[in-house]
């Protein structure tokens, strides 16, 4: 392309970049969001097809808090192999942290079966809080 200007030559370069970079970071979203199902002491997927708000209400607030830390993996990453570094680092410590959370919050299998939206808006918080401070340690 000797005639394109700077910025078409700079986004033809940039663009494939840019699109493995979020790929690497969606199957770490994904990947995390399945392990997070397995780990949960009730089955989240289940609930959510039964139609319990509760359960659809966590594996969300889920989906967004693992997804926090790993834009700002991605933001501050300049390399595929960063972003899969930092990623897969800060997807790992996610879940170890909502597995303690849901450790500390006492009888919350039986309350999200039971669809308690009240237990599953506090899990959420819980997590999204975890999430954007570890978003933030990422980014220094």
């Amino acid at each position: 392309m000797p005639f394109a200007s700077p910025e078409i030559q700079a986004f033809a370069t940039g663009f494939p970049i840019a699109l493995l970079h979020a790929a690497t970071s969606i199957v770490l979203l994904v990947a995390g969001a399945a392990v997070y199902a397995l780990l949960t002491p009730y089955k989240d997927v289940q609930l959510i097809r039964e139609g319990n708000p509760a359960a659809a209400l966590s594996f969300g607030g889920a989906l967004v808090a693992l997804a926090i830390p790993l834009a700002a993996a991605l933001a501050g990453s300049a390399s595929t192999v960063e972003v899969a570094l930092w990623g897969f680092s800060v997807v790992v410590i996610q879940l170890l942290l909502f597995r303690l959370t849901d450790m500390g919050l006492k009888g919350l299998p039986q309350r999200m079966q039971d669809g308690d939206v009240a237990a599953a808006a506090l899990l959420v918080a819980a997590k999204t809080a975890i999430a954007l401070v570890l978003a933030a340690a990422v980014l220094g």
